[in-house]
């Protein structure tokens, strides 16, 4: 019980993180054009996120069981994975790097499967979970999010060509409200779905392994027999999230906001809409995509199409490797983490 409850507060930690780390993701657009102040955008994203994290469980059941072999998933597991991926989410934060969070976690908890399975590369569901449903993505979606923001912002250029700057300002200043909100919304859906997952399979294995037997009545909502998301912990993820992205992550914010391309408010509603989109797109799908990815190759496209010089491909390129570098790197903190552990005897 002593080992869940540590699990439990590694999740919430990281999912508080996660809420501070991918704040810029809702809302980096919004602010750089002004369009809302730093301190209105979090409390806009804010609502949002909380909105969107009550909003269904497909996420959650692929971090959760499609992902690794259960049968080889033990607390150890999953504390190692998510010890990997906090340490991963503070380095990139602290370097001001939009990393994604979702392949932290799922870096960390492929690589402590491993560890727990001795090194037996059969534990991952490659075929069935880890090809379609992340590296793939993995792949795609950044693609969709530079084409998409891309196209939508080629459509709206040609579209409002004749429109005086002062009054697409006007209109796009409104607008961008509803695309903030739409970014937020389906950010939270994605990315609190995660943790639940991952709170989901420590509850099923704490029950598979006989960790909660003996314990009082009243502790009974622990029981999970089948894996299943309760109600509690999607209320208690979303409001974790929230918080955290109450707290916002300036570094990130500077980064996406400032210093990767300059925006007016017509490039961020194109780009948080794109985003927004290819986000909610697989979360209907039960795909845990990198929403920093995806919003951050959403700007990429619409600066481009200003001009190529207009992105700050040096800074992007820093990026890119964040984002190569993590599923491995995760990977080997969270096989170091539980190795250690187990010698430990935990």
């Amino acid at each position: 019980m002593t080992l869940f409850l540590l699990v439990l507060l590694a999740a919430l930690v990281f999912e508080y993180i996660n809420g501070f780390h991918d704040t810029a993701n809702a809302i980096a657009t919004v602010v750089s054009t002004k369009v809302l102040t730093p301190r209105q955008a979090i409390v806009w994203a804010t609502f949002w996120n909380l909105f969107g994290a009550l909003m269904g469980t497909a996420v959650a059941s692929t971090i959760g069981k499609g992902l690794v072999d259960t049968n080889y998933v033990s607390m150890a597991t999953v504390l190692a994975a998510l010890l990997s991926a906090i340490v991963w989410g503070l380095f990139t934060w602290w370097l001001g790097l939009p990393s994604s969070s979702s392949h932290a976690l799922v870096g960390g908890l492929c690589g402590a499967a491993m560890g727990s399975a001795s090194g037996n590369w059969a534990v991952l569901k490659w075929s069935t979970g880890l090809w379609p449903k992340i590296v793939l993505p993995m792949m795609a979606s950044p693609l969709l999010g530079f084409i998409g923001g891309a196209l939508i912002m080629l459509v709206l250029t040609a579209l409002l060509h004749k429109t005086t700057p002062r009054l697409v300002a006007l209109i796009f200043g409104k607008a961008q409200l509803v695309s903030a909100g739409f970014m937020g919304y389906s950010h939270g859906s994605n990315d609190a779905q995660k943790t639940m997952g991952i709170i989901a399979l420590a509850l099923f294995t704490g029950t598979q392994s006989g960790a909660f037997a003996g314990l009082p009545d009243w502790a009974g909502f622990l029981h999970t027999p089948e894996f299943v998301v309760h109600k509690w912990v999607m209320y208690t993820c979303a409001l974790t999230m929230a918080a955290g992205t109450a707290a916002g992550g300036w570094r990130i914010i500077r980064t996406m906001g400032h210093k990767m391309v300059k925006l007016q408010p017509v490039h961020g509603f194109a780009a948080e809409t794109t985003a927004a989109i290819v986000i909610h797109g697989a979360t209907t799908l039960g795909i845990p995509v990198s929403t920093t990815h995806v919003i951050s190759t959403s700007i990429m496209g619409v600066g481009a199409t200003k001009r190529l010089s207009a992105v700050k491909w040096g800074l992007v390129g820093k990026i890119v490797w964040a984002w190569v570098l993590t599923l491995p790197v995760t990977g080997l903190l969270g096989y170091g983490v539980v190795t250690l552990l187990h010698k430990f005897g935990i």
